[in-house]
């Protein structure tokens, strides 16, 4: 059953004529990714890291009690991956590294996952926050 008036008939393009289309309308590079002359480096399929010096180290590491996504979403800088790390033994049941498999671990982290230039959009400015109602009120007398 048609929705048009009688006597008129729907017109059928073939859909490759208007991917065509699409195609055209878009810019060039749209789609592409930037040349810069280098290679992307291979990432490993099963975890997404970067396979680079201290991957293995890495993977066998903080795999062994969390999900690769764990690491591979965050960012930080050295100490903040420190901090986490040192959050972890204290807190959390991870065992003690030998200075150069931290190093090295630490290394990774803060080259591959450190802290990010761009954003999904710009952080707020304090102004444009809302108040945060679980802030901690002190020193206030009555």
């Amino acid at each position: 059953m048609s929705i048009l008036p009688r006597g008129i008939q729907p017109v059928r393009k073939p859909l490759a004529s208007g991917l065509m289309a699409l195609a055209l309308l878009a810019p060039p590079s749209a789609g592409a990714q930037e040349d810069t002359g280098k290679e992307a480096p291979a990432k490993d399929p099963e975890t997404g890291f970067v396979m680079a010096d201290g991957w293995k180290i890495v993977k066998s590491n903080c795999t062994a009690c969390h999900s690769a996504k764990l690491v591979t979403q965050n960012h930080g800088t050295r100490e903040r991956w420190a901090y986490l790390i040192h959050w972890m033994q204290d807190t959390q049941g991870l065992w003690q590294f030998p200075e150069d498999i931290e190093d090295t671990i630490l290394d990774y982290l803060a080259k591959y996952h450190g802290p990010k230039d761009e954003y999904r959009r710009q952080p707020l400015p304090p102004e444009a926050r809302p108040d945060n109602p679980y802030k901690q009120v002190t020193g206030t007398s009555g």
